[in-house]
């Protein structure tokens, strides 16, 4: 797909990235309630400070990453998308007329097929699309059903696309995306590697397609055990870094939307003069 850099500029806004942490404990009803009132009270907070159109809560936010249950067990603890875990997100969208990426585990068609998902809601409510995570972490696989489909949908701010974590080591997916025409993507993660792997394959995806990222990480320890270092990050389509966050729950956020190609680094005077969606040699590929 060939696109010109106006077709790929949105009109700025307010993009704001979420740093939550699950509830301690093993991982039960009370525990997933909690979790979603916890990120949804940190939504209508970072909204009201920021001015945030798009909020984004890291992945897996109503359960924490790592379930500390079978895939079974897990199933019952969720539901289909939309449904009880995505409807307070979608009420909170269409109260303040945002745009929430809202990831959840899903309970797929039957018992035990969970899949880590992501519910882009529009700010009237409904959930616009759905993108199940298609590169499974290992440990995960014990748990989650990969999806096989990618994610760009029409939103009110713009096209947005959605990976989730893990999906973001992989430059082939996102260069997909930005094909069918994403100007922005989202990558919610609960990242357990190094941050330094973190920020360099984040701010990549950002560099290599010309697109915004926002990715939220999660904090505090999940019912696994495991523990999130948060630094979330909010990268222009020059790879730069626009907020970032530290370890403690909160949100970064920034304006997104400028034109991608103004200046070839940040603070430069040099338009960029290379497109490096427009450029590929697609005959070599």
């Amino acid at each position: 797909v060939q696109e010109t850099v106006e077709e790929r500029t949105v009109t700025p806004f307010v993009a704001a990235a979420l740093q939550a942490a699950p509830a301690p404990g093993r991982l039960t009803a009370d525990t997933v309630a909690a979790n979603v009132a916890g990120a949804l009270d940190l939504a209508r907070r970072c909204v009201e400070a920021t001015g945030a159109a798009l909020v984004v809560a890291p992945e897996t936010v109503t359960t924490g990453f790592t379930p500390g249950l079978a895939a079974p067990d897990l199933w019952d603890l969720v539901g289909p998308i939309p449904g009880p875990l995505t409807e307070g997100a979608q009420a909170l969208a269409s109260a303040l007329g945002l745009v929430v990426v809202w990831p959840t585990y899903e309970a797929g068609p039957s018992r035990g097929v969970v899949y880590n998902a992501a519910a882009v809601i529009g700010p009237d409510g409904g959930v616009l699309g759905t993108y199940r995570k298609t590169h499974l972490f290992p440990a995960e696989r014990q748990w989650a059903t990969p999806g096989d489909d990618v994610l760009v949908v029409p939103t009110p701010l713009g096209r947005v696309g959605s990976v989730i974590c893990f999906d973001g080591d992989f430059p082939e997916l996102v260069r997909i995306e930005a094909g069918l025409g994403a100007q922005v993507v989202v990558r919610p993660s609960a990242f357990l590697r190094a941050a330094d792997i973190w920020e360099l394959t984040t701010r990549a995806r950002a560099y290599d397609n010309h697109v915004y990222v926002v990715a939220p990480n999660a904090v505090g320890v999940d019912p696994g055990g495991f523990v999130y270092f948060g630094n979330s990050l909010v990268v222009g389509p020059t790879g730069e870094v626009l907020a970032r966050g530290t370890a403690q729950p909160g949100w970064v956020s920034a304006t997104i939307g400028v034109d991608p190609m103004s200046t070839i680094s940040p603070g430069s005077s040099v338009r960029q003069g290379f497109d490096h969606l427009a450029e590929r040699n697609l005959g070599l590929y």
